[in-house]
């Protein structure tokens, strides 16, 4: 994570880094970033990652068909995600779909993008804590170049709205 960042020299934009997950707090992640982008002049990047498993070459035709079908679904979510988007702010963003582990995917999309300024990630509200995704961020924010946005999971619109 070497990469300098180049969100505010002339020819570039900041980009606000959303992680598209199956978590119910992930929306809170998405409405604050769409505000927020909207109220600075950045654009946003979201990321769904498809975890791919190792798989045997005798089933390699299944194997196909399951990498297919996870793409059609992660596709689904950005679909769902970017919509929301729009609808709160009036964006569109850029969307991107990766495969393998959800930290590695992260860290390579940002050191690949030197316009991703903040990464924007939600928190969750069970007694379990505030979910993998951040417990794993927080081990590796040494090694990041860019800050960590965590918006609380249990926030509502219009807190939200107070806040961007």
């Amino acid at each position: 994570m070497s990469r300098k960042r180049r969100s505010y020299e002339s020819g570039h934009k900041p980009k606000y880094l959303v992680i598209v997950d199956d978590t119910p707090e992930g929306d809170r992640a998405i409405y604050y970033a769409s505000r927020r982008v909207s109220r600075v002049g950045a654009s946003m990047i979201m990321l769904r990652v498809v975890d791919i498993e190792d798989r045997n070459q005798q089933w390699l035709g299944v194997a196909d068909i399951m990498r297919a079908e996870a793409h059609e679904e992660a596709n689904a979510a950005l679909d769902r995600a970017s919509g929301r988007a729009n609808g709160v702010a009036g964006i569109t963003p850029e969307r991107v779909v990766r495969e393998g582990k959800w930290i590695e995917q992260i860290l390579q999309l940002i050191d690949e993008d030197e316009d991703i300024a903040n990464l924007v990630l939600a928190a969750g509200t069970g007694s379990e804590g505030p979910g993998p995704l951040i417990s794993a961020i927080g081990r590796t924010t040494l090694d990041l170049p860019i800050p960590v946005t965590v918006v609380p999971g249990h926030l509502t619109d219009d807190e939200l709205d107070a806040l961007t």
